[in-house]
């Protein structure tokens, strides 16, 4: 006689998870809980574009003059030097410092959230959007600290990668540079991007470490690495394999959004003549340029919360395996274990 199937309080079943498991409790979890994880998307980056926006209108109401002289400013005059530019040029650097800023933390709290709602999915129970929120918000802070190391170490890398293949590239160009820099640079080439992508996948579950364990960053980063080893190679694929199914979905929307923009666009921009102004073009341009930016939103949207998901189910998943999580599951969702 076979054994009883295991308990599925929830979206997947309270046992090693197959490949079929995490993909079909992945998408079960989206399904029910789109409200929750798309709202919280929405709120984050939502509020990140307004402080981008403000960013953008204080350091143009503070550089205003200087940019019309920069506009206005004859091809030859001499007078034109540095000086005059580098108030726009600080302004330019602190509008990006302040949009990285803004999407540092709406990242962190997508990552923090889609944790929060599995811990509700995977027993079955229900949630709220303002539940998700108190949960995961007081995570934020802990959940940037877990992805700033490993973001660092992984800039480290690839800036190791882009300076090799300019130093390729001016090995090419240059009958003065020896042939070893050029063996030099495509080892390094070769070298630095699997380093980035094994750091990548080693600390991939500390954002739901510190969510579902309350971990502070270098805790959940050691969390991570332990439930990764072993099972790197079977990580690194089904979160590949999540990448791209949320890439082709997004791809998906966007694609016809494009195409209505394109039709909605087509009369506004044959009624603007063979020469038609700057604003004129804008006008006619409104209904393309809106509906691009709703498929980017939503695009974006799709591919920061479904990897996260798939990789709290792969968190779970890895302590069923190691520390027989399941039976306390169980108990948690009331179900017989």
């Amino acid at each position: 006689m076979p054994p009883p199937p295991p308990p599925k309080p929830g979206v997947i079943p309270l046992a090693p998870l197959s490949l079929g498991d995490v993909i079909g409790g992945s998408m079960s979890t989206v399904g029910r809980y789109w409200k929750q994880l798309f709202g919280i998307a929405v709120l984050m980056y939502g509020g990140a574009l307004l402080v981008t926006l403000a960013a953008v209108l204080v350091a143009y109401s503070a550089t205003s003059d200087t940019l019309s002289k920069v506009v206005d400013i004859d091809e030859y005059d001499e007078s034109f030097g540095s000086d005059v530019a580098a108030p726009l040029i600080v302004a330019f650097a602190l509008v990006c410092v302040v949009a990285v800023l803004a999407m540092v933390v709406a990242s962190a709290a997508i990552m923090a959230a889609c944790p929060a709602v599995l811990q509700d999915a995977i027993l079955g129970r229900r949630t709220t959007l303002g539940t998700v929120w108190r949960r995961s918000w007081g995570r934020v802070p802990a959940v940037i600290g877990a992805m700033l190391l490993p973001w660092l170490v992984a800039a480290l890398v690839m800036g190791v990668f882009l300076g090799s293949y300019v130093l390729l590239i001016v090995s090419f160009t240059s009958d003065d540079v020896p042939g070893a820099w050029v063996a030099l640079g495509f080892v390094l080439m070769l070298a630095c991007f699997p380093v980035a992508v094994w750091v990548w996948v080693t600390f991939s579950l500390a954002p739901a470490a510190v969510v579902f364990e309350s971990q502070r960053p270098v805790a959940a980063l050691r969390r991570s690495a332990r439930l990764v080893k072993g099972s790197w190679w079977r990580i690194f694929g089904i979160s590949a394999l999540a990448w791209l199914i949320a890439t082709v979905a997004g791809y998906i929307v966007q694609f016809p959004l494009t195409i209505i923009g394109m039709l909605t666009s087509m009369p506004g921009m044959a009624g603007a003549g063979a020469d038609p102004s700057a604003g004129e073009a804008l006008t006619a341009m409104a209904g393309y340029l809106l509906f691009i930016m709703l498929g980017s939103i939503i695009s974006q949207i799709i591919a920061t919360t479904y990897p996260q998901v798939v990789t709290g189910l792969l968190y779970v998943d890895q302590r069923i395996r190691r520390e027989n999580l399941a039976p306390a599951l169980a108990e948690a969702a009331g179900a017989p274990h």
